[in-house]
């Protein structure tokens, strides 16, 4: 039998190395070991700091080591971890108590990730377009260039070809519709939908909005047909563009919402939020997980919500959310290579001529940790912490290396 290593490895090629003999080569990572972070910053091995404009694609709202996350982390491990779904314990359903109350939604489910809770919505929407019309009506309706997730359910409602290509057959009964194009839902969506499926504000995507007239026709359809409308929160949820639930930002609710990215502060905890009417649809032993919805995930993530409350975050989020934008745009008036802005909040993006990546590789070496998605948009999903002097800096990095750019 081969003997391991002993002493771990500490350095970035060893890292790596290690890494690239042993785990499925599924990521391709910034050659950078982050090793501890507090607040808005990070650290890697050797002690350089990095301004976190990333925050774990969106999941470490509340920053790095946040003292009140830190003591209740270290006091319910000392406690209790896992007890499993078959017994009751003392935060799950004084957390569904508080998501219903903050969303205006009736009943929560508890998973392990994002893409778990789609699943559960999906499952729930067929359970109830069967009860309401029997077999055939199970037919969905997702948006062009969304992403839900890679599990076969979300990533069959995933209007992206390239993560979708290599895993077909995926679910049957799916159509398609571009974003914003209300003819297109019309046509669509009729009596045997079960659910239309969509994000507010795509992430993955590239970070482009709904118009809330598109979403109001969601709305009327979903009620003239009796299906589910199922809105995709998981990043731009949870106080990312300002409100606890982005579709108060728009003004149009759904039946169904998932969430998952911050709730637990970089625990793995998801969840879907349903109305009444779609969730008694359910029985015991239909759905159900082992992981999700734990004590020590669940107290932390009360705790992330009242420091949301306590803290004015949501109020941080709009007041520098908006100081982000307009620097933003600036960028776009002075450098020929930025073409648009788009998002609001703590979720926007600035979309470029040139491929993004460079710009991101060019941001850690000047101490920043930008995003790249859609090829050549470069996302912003800061901690909620974020203040006007940090997004000053980023610009700064931004626009020097924009600058490069288009005069090379």
């Amino acid at each position: 039998m081969e003997t391991l290593t002993q002493t771990p490895p500490n350095s970035l090629e060893q890292i790596a190395a290690l890494e690239r003999q042993y785990l499925l080569q599924t990521y391709s990572r910034y050659p950078v070991v982050l090793a501890r972070g507090k607040g808005v910053f990070v650290y890697d091995i050797e002690g350089k700091k990095y301004l976190d404009f990333v925050s774990g694609i969106g999941v470490n709202a509340l920053g790095h080591a946040h003292p009140r996350v830190v003591k209740a982390v270290r006091d319910q491990a000392a406690k209790l971890i896992h007890v499993s779904n078959l017994y009751y314990h003392e935060y799950q359903g004084p957390l569904a108590e508080r998501l219903c109350k903050l969303s205006g939604l009736n009943r929560a489910f508890f998973s392990n990730s994002g893409t778990e809770a789609i699943e559960g919505s999906i499952k729930l929407a067929r359970l109830a377009g069967h009860r309401a019309g029997g077999d055939a009506k199970s037919k969905l309706v997702a948006l062009e260039g969304s992403y839900h997730g890679r599990t076969f359910g979300a990533l069959s409602l995933t209007g992206q070809d390239k993560h979708r290509k290599g895993f077909e057959p995926l679910l049957e009964d799916v159509t398609f519709v571009r974003q914003n194009d209300v003819e297109g839902l019309r046509a669509a969506v009729n009596d045997n939908t079960c659910a239309i499926v969509l994000e507010p504000i795509f992430g993955e995507g590239g970070i482009y909005e709904c118009s809330v007239e598109f979403l109001r026709e969601c709305r009327t359809l979903a009620d003239k047909h009796r299906a589910a409308l199922i809105f995709d929160e998981i990043q731009c949820g949870l106080g990312r563009t300002g409100n606890i639930f982005a579709f108060q930002t728009f003004g149009v609710t759904p039946d169904i919402v998932a969430i998952a990215k911050p709730i637990a502060a970089g625990l793995p905890l998801g969840a879907f939020i349903s109305k009444e009417e779609f969730a008694t649809a359910i029985s015991p032993g239909q759905h159900g997980t082992t992981f999700g919805g734990g004590p020590l995930a669940c107290r932390i993530a009360l705790e992330f919500l009242s420091i949301v409350e306590e803290e004015n975050l949501l109020e941080n989020v709009n007041r520098v959310g908006a100081y982000l934008h307009d620097k933003l745009k600036d960028l776009v008036t002075k450098r020929s290579v930025a073409v648009g802005v788009r998002g609001r909040g703590f979720i926007q993006g600035i979309e470029l001529e040139i491929p993004a990546r460079p710009i991101v590789d060019g941001g850690l070496a000047e101490g920043m940790l930008f995003n790249v998605t859609h090829d050549k948009v470069v996302r912003f999903l800061p901690p909620y912490l974020l203040e006007e002097k940090h997004v000053d800096k980023g610009i700064r990095v931004l626009k020097k290396l924009l600058a490069r750019k288009q005069h090379s």
